[in-house]
């Protein structure tokens, strides 16, 4: 294997090896790069081993997050890239990957739990937690409605100046609560309650008005739903212990709560790409040196 040459992968993933290249899934190295196209792994060899597993058990997710994060045009407009990756998810959702995880899981319902997200005034600055530490804040429908009602105080209320968005418990945010998946009527109507109720949206608002006093403070499991709303902040502070990541693949799925965006702003879409495709998580030091959060602080 030479040091220019690119590796196809099952569903047409194509990885470079050692050189970067703006055309490549991503790059693996295994020398320390600040290049945003590379990841630097221990073993290229043994990295390529599982890539070419995971694209090969799940090709057609695999495929749809290569097209979703190169049709994204980090600068354009957020609704835009959010319709795309939404469309792209109820595709997945209606998809043979998907029902095969189902199938696995078996029946499931998830608990509906009080206050999912909790939320108090201190001043001008509004204090937003999630709520469900027993599920290591899980996200759930009824704790997205919880949020949205939260962060409307703030997106109508100029005198809001500062938004906090924490969780209570050991983890910031765990991802979609996994015994709710698969509970939509139909992926049209799963599309529609994504793009019309998106916690995504209003935060990527806030974040343009408060800029960095629009804020999320993460920490423990940091993943899915969950790394992708706090990537709309415009800071994001991070625990050391925090564990950060994209695990969707392993659901035949692709980020859906708006992650091919604010990660991909970020961090590129080569990096997005690998932590989707991979489903390796990273540390707060990586994510500091990604600029996947903004510092490494004790607070939460």
């Amino acid at each position: 294997m030479t040091e220019e040459s690119t590796v196809e992968l099952p569903a047409g993933i194509r990885v470079g090896v050692e050189t970067p290249t703006e055309d490549a899934t991503f790059t693996l190295t295994e020398r320390p790069t600040g290049d945003r196209r590379a990841v630097t792994v221990d073993s290229v060899e043994r990295a390529l081993s599982e890539l070419t597993e995971r694209c090969r058990t799940w090709p057609q997710a695999a495929a749809v997050c290569d097209d979703v994060l190169r049709s994204l045009d980090p600068a354009g407009p957020t609704r835009s890239g959010l319709i795309t990756e939404s469309l792209a998810y109820s595709t997945l959702q209606s998809g043979p990957e998907f029902a095969r995880w189902l199938a696995g899981r078996g029946p499931a319902t998830a608990p509906l739990l009080p206050e999912p997200v909790q939320a108090h005034r201190d001043g001008n600055t509004l204090h937003v937690r999630f709520n469900r530490p027993q599920r290591h804040n899980a996200f759930s429908t009824d704790a997205r409605g919880a949020l949205l009602e939260a962060l409307e105080v703030a997106r109508l209320d100029p005198s809001v100046n500062e938004v906090v968005l924490g969780g209570n418990g050991r983890s910031f945010c765990s991802g979609g609560d996994l015994a709710e998946f698969g509970s939509f009527a139909d992926p049209a109507s799963a599309h529609l309650a994504r793009t019309r109720h998106s916690p995504a949206l209003v935060l990527d608002e806030l974040a343009a008005r408060l800029g960095r006093r629009c804020r999320a403070d993460v920490h423990g499991q940091v993943l899915g739903s969950g790394l992708e709303m706090a990537c709309y902040c415009g800071w994001v502070s991070c625990h050391p212990d925090a564990t950060l990541g994209l695990p969707e693949l392993a659901l035949g799925l692709i980020p859906g709560a708006g992650g091919t965006v604010s990660i991909t702003r970020r961090i590129g879409r080569w990096r997005t790409a690998y932590l989707v495709l991979s489903g390796r998580t990273i540390g707060a030091a990586t994510a500091l040196a990604w600029g996947l959060i903004d510092e490494v602080g004790i607070s939460r």
